[in-house]
C-alpha cells in the first residue's frame, strides 16, 4: 500500500508522518502493495480532522475521525478504517466481487476477526414510499429543515433527476446528483 499524506490549515510534521506510517501501517496484511490510501489532515478550530480514503475497484473505502488531538483522531481513524476493510472483506466473499486485486491473498486465506458490537448483517427495518415533486435544490433544503431530517430525496427541477440534499457536520448542505455509467 502506498500511502499518501496531505494537510489542509496545518503542516505535516514528521512526527505525524511517522505515527500515521505506524498506524496505517498495520493495514499492509490487508492491502496489496499498490493500493493508494489518502491521508487528509485538516484543523478547524480545535478540531483535529484526519479522512482516509481507499480506492479499491469500483469502490471507496473510506473513514474520517475528529479529535481535539491530532494523534487520537490518527488511532480512531486507523480502527475504524480497519473495521471497514473486513466488513468490505466478508462483502467481497459474499458477492463474489472482483476488487480481489486490491487486497493481499493472505487476507483472503486468513481469518482476521475484528472485535465489534455490530452486527455484520444489513437489516432493512422500515420501507417508507412517498411522492416526489420537482423543486430546486435550495427549496428542498428548506424542506428538509421543516421536517427535520438531516437528508432529502426530491426531484431536481433543473435536472428533472433524482437527488439527495443533505446537512454536513459543519452545518453547510450538499447535493447528491446521480452519474449513470
Amino acid at each position: 500500500m502506498k500511502i499518501r499524506i496531505f494537510g489542509k490549515n496545518i503542516k505535516v510534521t514528521e512526527g505525524i508522518k511517522v505515527d500515521i506510517e505506524k498506524k496505517l501501517g498495520k493495514l499492509n496484511k490487508y492491502l496489496a502493495e499498490d493500493t493508494p490510501v489518502d491521508v487528509t489532515l485538516s484543523v478547524d478550530k480545535d478540531d483535529q480532522k484526519v479522512e482516509v480514503t481507499i480506492p479499491v475497484k469500483g469502490n471507496i473505502i473510506r473513514a474520517e475521525e475528529i479529535s481535539e488531538d491530532m494523534y487520537a483522531a490518527i488511532d480512531m481513524v486507523e480502527e475504524t478504517i480497519e473495521r471497514q476493510i473486513v466488513k468490505y472483506k466478508k462483502k467481497i466473499i459474499d458477492k463474489k466481487k472482483a476488487a480481489r486485486d486490491s487486497f493481499q491473498s493472505e487476507f483472503f486465506d486468513a481469518d482476521f476477526a475484528y472485535d465489534d458490537e455490530e452486527d455484520d448483517e444489513v437489516k432493512i427495518v422500515k420501507t417508507k414510499r412517498f411522492g416526489i415533486k420537482p423543486m430546486f435544490p435550495e427549496d428542498a433544503c428548506i424542506e428538509m429543515d421543516l421536517i427535520g431530517h438531516s437528508f432529502f430525496v426530491f426531484l431536481n427541477a433543473e435536472t428533472n433527476e433524482v437527488n439527495v440534499v443533505y446537512k454536513r457536520k459543519n452545518g453547510a448542505y450538499g447535493l447528491i446528483e446521480p452519474e449513470l455509467d
